[in-house]
């Protein structure tokens, strides 16, 4: 199986019949949710680095991997910091939700990356253009293993290769940009 994308495990985490129509059938709609997203991650996603006056080092879109996790993908944002720790930084649309989709996904750039650097990551960073906040995430064990978890059932989906059922928690729907594919209101009127 080739690797998967890493920032799928957030569109799996938020739901899974999403991430399927995302990554299996290669659907996706922009709304004004997803082109403000696509707007604000433009400098993020401008390959490069800049030193900060503290002495940390900010490298801009680097790619990341991990062989054993079978993922793949870029970080937004990496800290180098002087005293050799690494902080990987996600640029996210919106405010901070309710949901852990977002942490996941960064969690996995961590994953990778202590697999490339051979260093241990404890902890990284969301910043929501929405609040205009940085929010702390640590790589805590539970993290990590519901991380682990979501990149293990996107595996298993894949290799299965049927699409997924709908996510049974409706409020997710609202905004979502695949609503008009996914049809979860017909499906279920429809359904025996």
């Amino acid at each position: 199986m080739d690797p998967l994308p890493l920032s799928y495990i957030n569109q799996y985490a938020y739901c899974p019949r999403r991430f399927w129509y995302m990554y299996a059938q290669s659907e996706m709609e922009v709304n004004a949710h997803v082109l403000r997203g696509v707007q604000n991650h433009e400098r993020a996603h401008t390959p490069g680095y800049e030193s900060q006056g503290d002495g940390v080092r900010i490298h801009r879109r680097v790619y990341v991997f991990s062989e054993r996790w079978q993922i793949t993908g870029f970080c937004d944002l990496l800290e180098e910091h002087p005293d050799g720790r690494f902080v990987p930084v996600e640029y996210k649309q919106g405010k901070q939700g309710r949901w852990m989709n977002d942490q996941a996904q960064l969690c996995a750039q961590a994953l990778c990356l202590e697999e490339m650097t051979g260093h241990s990551i404890e902890q990284g960073a969301i910043f929501y253009f929405g609040s205009r906040r940085r929010v702390d995430v640590i790589f805590d064990e539970n993290l990590r293993a519901e991380t682990g978890a979501l990149i293990d059932a996107m595996q298993r989906a894949v290799a299965i290769g049927e699409i997924l059922p709908h996510t049974d928690q409706k409020s997710r729907c609202r905004g979502c940009s695949l609503h008009d594919i996914c049809l979860p209101e017909e499906t279920r009127v429809l359904s025996p």
